[in-house]
């Protein structure tokens, strides 16, 4: 028992400090126990197999591909701009947005996706972002207790009753005491933040200097020059290739990308289009949409010829804009001792090389689009190029010739995939309607990790390595691994002394009383240690506690995943606290002051709620 006390207490305390990643902190206290025979081998790996870890980590995936998709962003702009520039307004918008969004995702990943957008309206309200970025953050924590997958605590409590030989939580049992949680935030927050929080300049996020792809676009004037062309039927194009029709020499046109047409269902569902990079040999075919670059006159020429039609758009005429889902953009900064100084651009065979183009010139600030294949290169010219990410990422290691801008792999992994927005938000809606009804013969678990699957093939993820990046390893090792420390707990006698002490103390004045004190050790110990680990060490705890009093352990397993999600006294207790200390400008004294009235009070309305919806 000292041993595993031990070992509790010194995670605990490196978990304050936060000097060490809090999943080593887990491994080493796992470590120690498993070294110690407190734990059995099966028992200190049991964690990582067990099926709430399993679901966290589809969940990650499945919020991975709502951001990747920008569904997430698209969703939350639109609501979020309905507040005008109303301060009230754009408050309480900001607290229901985030709290319905943190239902289905993460709350770091909602506060992650929904800061930036949040400090934009705060600068075009007018209003300081210090009064809202806190409710943000608290927010996302109160919209976690919604569902069952709303928040680690939730599948946690739900994992230990069903090992209880229970029935479990379903997915929308959290939603009432959720709604009155969220309830308590919206009447406090506001009062709050407007008495304690001081009104703060614009935060000053730390921002990335280098260009998105469509800045450079725009800055280098090229979109000036981009056309949308689609092949109708008959057009005397069809059949040929590039090379054949020499769209350059003939009409000084080049010819970027096409998209192909699939037919059936299957190809619609797994790729709407093809972004297909322009070749010599590329075979031109009916349905086919072309990017074109060139001046106005020759694109209605070559248009003309070919029966091909141009096409329009509300916003920007007959030009268009590119996407970059597999193919992007990058600069080049030409070298002093590069061997193409002083040499035509020709000379550098970039397509035949590289497999990219050369769109554009930069020197100074003079920039060169037309003919800029005979230009003779100097010192410090930047070339824009326009390829596939990864024959872009390739120019990276011809450093002695030229430097690429920025980092274009990471940049492509920013790029959403608008048009896979549908499709995420169907297979999001199919996994909900499923564990909501089952209606499957297949458990909760299952279908997480069909609907993650499901993202990866359907093109909603850029990649598998991309799902594997959306994925928060460090809270899913952290579960993993200090999930055997309830075990040990258990096993050596702590939580039945604990849960006893509880009974005795507060026993006597009946299961609300003891509620009541599951309730207060449960806020207490989330302000220090992750929530996620918090209602690891409480569940079994409350569990016992329940068994010693001979009622349902569902009320206090509910209060237990209740308490820790609702933490807002201190920057450490959760990501989100953290996430937008800085960003608004916050001290730990502000969290203090805003954070441990509404702490209060929630634990109050709670404690009395819970026994309504879930009787001793």
């Amino acid at each position: 028992m000292l041993i595993t006390l031990i070992t509790l207490l010194g995670a605990a305390v490196f978990f304050v400090i936060g000097k060490v990643r809090s999943d080593v902190v887990a491994l080493c206290a796992l470590a120690v126990l498993l070294a110690a025979g407190i734990v059995t081998p099966a028992e200190a790996l049991a964690g990582f197999s067990n099926s709430a870890v399993v679901m966290m980590v589809g969940l990650f995936v499945v919020g991975g591909a709502l951001f990747q998709t920008g569904l997430a962003r698209i969703i939350s702009g639109k609501l979020l701009k309905l507040a005008g520039t109303s301060e009230k307004r754009l408050f309480f918008l900001v607290v229901l947005v985030t709290a319905s969004v943190a239902a289905f995702v993460s709350n770091t990943g909602t506060v992650a996706l929904l800061l930036p957008i949040v400090l934009a309206m705060a600068k075009t309200a007018r209003v300081s972002p210090s009064q809202l970025l806190m409710p943000l953050a608290f927010a996302s924590s109160m919209g976690g207790i919604l569902t069952l997958i709303g928040t680690p605590p939730n599948l946690i409590v739900d994992e230990y009753l069903r090992n209880g030989g229970y029935e479990g939580f379903n997915f929308f049992d959290f939603t009432p005491i959720g709604l009155i949680c969220l309830a308590v935030g919206l009447i406090l927050l506001y009062p709050l933040c407007r008495l304690f929080l001081k009104r703060r300049g614009d935060a000053s996020l730390e921002t990335d200097d280098e260009r998105t792809p469509s800045e450079l676009l725009h800055d280098y004037h090229v979109d000036d020059y981009l056309f949308r062309l689609e092949l109708r039927d008959r057009s005397p194009l069809e059949g040929q290739t590039l090379r054949e029709v020499d769209l350059h020499h003939r009409y000084g046109l080049t010819l970027l990308e096409v998209r192909r047409a699939h037919v059936g269902l299957t190809a619609s569902l797994l790729s709407p289009t093809l972004q297909e990079l322009a070749t010599p040999d590329t075979l031109f075919a009916t349905g086919d949409t072309l990017y074109v670059l060139g001046h106005r006159d020759a694109v209605e020429r070559f248009a003309a010829d070919y029966h091909v039609q141009v096409h329009h758009d509300e916003e920007r005429g007959d030009r268009c804009k590119l996407d970059f889902y597999e193919i992007g953009l990058a600069e080049l900064l030409l070298t002093p001792g590069s061997s193409l100084v002083g040499r035509p651009l020709r000379a550098a065979n970039f397509r035949e090389r590289f497999g990219v183009s050369i769109l554009a010139l930069k020197r100074r600030r003079q920039y060169l689009f037309d003919n800029i294949q005979d230009e003779i290169l100097r010192p410090g010219d930047m070339m824009l190029v326009h390829g596939a990410w990864k024959s872009i990422e390739s120019l990276a290691h011809k450093r002695r010739e030229w430097l690429v801008v920025g980092r274009p792999l990471e940049t492509a992994e920013h790029v959403t995939f608008d048009h896979k927005a549908p499709l995420a938000a169907v297979i999001m809606a199919l996994m909900v309607f499923f564990m909501v009804f089952d209606v499957l013969p297949v458990a909760p678990v299952g279908i997480v990790i069909i609907a993650a699957l499901l993202m990866v093939l359907t093109g909603c993820m850029r990649s598998v390595d991309a799902a594997y990046k959306s994925i928060g390893w460090e809270s899913i090792v952290l579960i993993a691994a200090m999930m055997p420390m309830s075990t040990a707990l258990e096993k050596t006698g702590v939580s039945a002394q604990v849960s006893e002490a509880i009974v005795t103390g507060l026993g006597t004045y009946g299961p609300l009383a003891a509620l009541a004190g599951v309730y207060a050790a449960t806020s207490l110990l989330s302000t220090f240690i992750s929530n996620s680990a918090t209602a690891i060490l409480v569940a079994p705890i409350a569990m016992q506690t329940a068994a010693q009093m001979g009622v349902d352990p569902a009320p206090f397993l509910m209060t237990a995943a209740v308490a820790a999600s609702a933490c807002f006294a201190a920057p450490i207790s959760t990501p989100p606290n953290a996430m937008v200390m800085s960003a608004g400008r916050y001290t730990f004294m502000d969290y203090v002051k805003v954070g441990v009235p509404l702490q209060i009070a929630i634990g109050v309305v709670a404690i009395f709620a819970i026994p309504l919806l879930f009787p001793f």
